[in-house]
């Protein structure tokens, strides 16, 4: 994978602001591929071997958590998200207007 591709995605996410939530689909839509969400969600679940990146912060584009990893609702949770019994974050409140 194209490194440049890599550090463009992890850019984008490294400007989420704490308490607010990006989808996959609005990450590939900022650096012009529409259609590679799951691009950008490969490269994320990676994230760990290119520094600290708050990954956490990106949901699907119904505002579902990425399954099999229980941290991520108690970082969001801390930084004042609030998940639904549903496990899901409401999107017309927290997601990122960039």
């Amino acid at each position: 994978m194209n490194e440049d591709l890599i550090y463009e995605i992890l850019s984008v996410v490294a400007e989420i602001p704490a308490g607010c939530v990006a989808t996959y689909g609005q990450i590939a839509r900022l650096i012009g591929r529409e259609k590679n969400a799951r691009l950008v969600g490969k490269v994320l679940s990676m994230a760990q071997y290119y520094g600290d990146y708050p990954c956490h912060r990106v949901v699907n584009h119904a505002g579902r958590l990425t399954p099999g990893w229980p941290e991520q609702s108690a970082l969001l949770q801390a930084e004042g998200v609030e998940i639904q019994s549903t496990g899901r974050v409401n999107l017309k409140q927290y997601q990122w207007e960039c």
